[in-house]
C-alpha cells in the first residue's frame, strides 16, 4: 500500500512540470480531519503527507454547467481518503486511501471514479515499511523499517489516483463547505527491485500517459485498463530512513535523511537481498 509520501515542490514548479492550466491551490478547502476549511494561500512543503491531509492533485475538468467548454488541467488541493458521493459517513475516507489496480474497474466503490474522475498525485517520493525477517519488536512482532522510495532520475514521482466530490446535505447550496473533494492513490504489484520492501507500490505514470489518464471524455474500461496494466521496472531508488516518519507529527526535510547503518539490524538490503 501507499500510506505516506513527501510533496515538497512549490506550486509554480508543479504547474510547469505537469503542464497545468489553472493553479487553484490557493483556494480554501474543507478537509476530513477537521471538518473545517483550510486557510487557503497555497500549501506548504510537506515531507509527511498522510491520510486526511490536503495535498496538491492534478485533474482535468470542464467549467461547472458548461459541457461545451474545453476541459482545463487544474492543480487543486484535495483531501487524501476517497469519500464517494453516496457515502453517509465521512469516516469512509480514512479507509479508502488506496485502490488496487487489479480490481479497480470491478469494485463499485471505485468503478465510477475510474471511468470519469481520474487524477495525478505528484510527489517527491513515498515511504514504505519493510517487515524484518529476523528482528522482533517489543510486542513480539516483526520490526518495521521505513524506506524512502523515489525516482532514480530525480524527476517528480507522479502517482495515478481517483477523485470524488461529496455533498454535505446538512449545508445550503451556497455554503463554502457544502462540498468536500477527496482522492485516493492507485496501487499495483511492486517492481522486482522493490519487492523486498513491500509487495505493493503506487501506480506511477510517465509524462506520455498523463493526458490520456486525465481525459474526462475517455470513460470506457478499454481506455482505462492499459494504464492499470503498466509495468516499467527499474525507475526507482530506495534507502532506509529514520523511524521519525512513523509519527505524522514529525515533518521537514530531515525525514529524508538516510538512517545510520548501526540502526539497520535485521533490515533486508533491497539491492542485494542480504539481511543486515
Amino acid at each position: 500500500m501507499c500510506g505516506r509520501y513527501a510533496a515538497s515542490k512549490d506550486m509554480a514548479e508543479l504547474v510547469e512540470v505537469l503542464e497545468v492550466d489553472e493553479d487553484r491551490t490557493a483556494e480554501p478547502v474543507r478537509t476530513i480531519a477537521a471538518l473545517e476549511r483550510g486557510q487557503g494561500g497555497g500549501p506548504a512543503a510537506d515531507y509527511n503527507v498522510a491520510p486526511t491531509k490536503a495535498a496538491p492533485v492534478v485533474l482535468t475538468r470542464r467549467p461547472k454547467g458548461e459541457p461545451e467548454q474545453q476541459p482545463s488541467r487544474q492543480l487543486r488541493l484535495l483531501t487524501w481518503g476517497l469519500v464517494p458521493s453516496w457515502a453517509k459517513d465521512l469516516k469512509v475516507g480514512t479507509r479508502m486511501i488506496n485502490a488496487r489496480a487489479e480490481t479497480l474497474l470491478d469494485k463499485p466503490a471505485y468503478a465510477r471514479a475510474a471511468a470519469a474522475r481520474r487524477c495525478l498525485v505528484p510527489a517527491d517520493g513515498y515511504y514504505e515499511w519493510q517487515r524484518s525477517p529476523s528482528l522482533m519488536d517489543g510486542r513480539g512482532k516483526p520490526s518495521k523499517q521505513p524506506f524512502y522510495i523515489h525516482r532514480a532520475d530525480g524527476e517528480p514521482l507522479v502517482m495515478a489516483g481517483l477523485y470524488e466530490f461529496w455533498r454535505d446535505r446538512s449545508l445550503p447550496d451556497d455554503h463554502p463547505d457544502a462540498w468536500l473533494a477527496t482522492y485516493c492513490v492507485i496501487t499495483t504489484h511492486a517492481d522486482p527491485d522493490l519487492a523486498t520492501i513491500h509487495d505493493r507500490q503506487p501506480l506511477i505514470l510517465e509524462p506520455e500517459h498523463w493526458a490520456g489518464w486525465l481525459d474526462p471524455d475517455a470513460t470506457s474500461p478499454e481506455h482505462v485498463q492499459p494504464y492499470l496494466d503498466l509495468s516499467l521496472p527499474g525507475r526507482f531508488d530506495a534507502y532506509a530512513v529514520s523511524t521519525a516518519v512513523n509519527s505524522t507529527r514529525n515533518n521537514g526535510p530531515r525525514l529524508l535523511d538516510p538512517a545510520p547503518a548501526d540502526q539497520l539490524a535485521g533490515v533486508v538490503d533491497p539491492g542485494t537481498g542480504e539481511v543486515l
